[in-house]
């Protein structure tokens, strides 16, 4: 068992669900009261990281946080070290990759917020921002978790735009799951399987946390 490697998993998880969820709080809610033209345009970039090979969207995000890149260099000048290669850009990357997880369980659980709640709000002097913290955010917790166990989850599993970006620097950026690899092709079958499964158990740890709270909301809510 590489408990550096898993350690490196957790922490990156776990940073990107703190950055990312709140902003998919804030997106999810604008989304699900927009009915812009554009609306179906925003939607198909948050779902874009979904459907496109890791492969493509590893490069594109080498290519735009390397040395080469004006955001590269910029960030380099500033911090005094690359994004590429450092647990930094993995970090960025996980962010990009996991855009999907965090937005779309936060909009659908706003979008069914009934829009009577949110007027009668209104009515009552509460202004967007009370309505979205004493109303929405409340209703929506089901969504909140659900956006919170996969984002978590999937990062845990993240190998080929991990890989694209961070490569595989022990201690730095080589994940459980790129640790996974190397002890596959390497034939260590017992390390390896001992890792796939404690990435499973926290996987599915996660999954039934997210399912037994938004279950004890829901019921609290009926």
């Amino acid at each position: 068992m590489d408990w550096t490697a898993f350690g490196l998993s957790l922490r990156l998880a776990a940073w990107t669900c703190a950055l990312l969820i709140p902003a998919a709080l804030l997106i999810g809610r604008l989304l699900a009261g927009w009915r812009g033209p554009l609306r179906g345009v925003v939607e198909a970039l948050i779902t874009l990281p979904l459907v496109l090979p890791p492969t493509v969207l590893g490069y594109y995000l080498l290519v735009g946080m390397g040395g080469a890149s004006p955001f590269g260099r910029a960030w380099e000048a500033l911090f005094g070290q690359g994004l590429v290669f450092h647990f930094g850009g993995l970090l960025a990357a996980s962010l990009v990759v996991n855009i999907p997880f965090a937005v779309q369980p936060i909009q659908r659980a706003m979008e069914a917020v009934a829009p009577e709640v949110r007027e009668a709000a209104f009515v009552s002097g509460m202004s967007r921002w009370t309505t979205f913290w004493k109303i929405d955010l409340p209703l929506a917790w089901p969504g909140v978790f659900s956006a919170l166990a996969l984002t978590f989850a999937h990062t845990l599993g993240e190998f080929g735009v991990v890989l694209m970006v961070g490569g595989n620097i022990p201690g730095e950026t080589r994940t459980a799951a790129i640790a996974i690899y190397d002890r596959a092709q390497a034939f260590d079958q017992a390390a390896a399987g001992a890792m796939s499964a404690a990435l499973l158990g926290f996987s599915l740890a996660a999954i039934g946390l997210s399912y037994a709270l938004t279950g004890r909301v829901g019921r609290r809510h009926v």
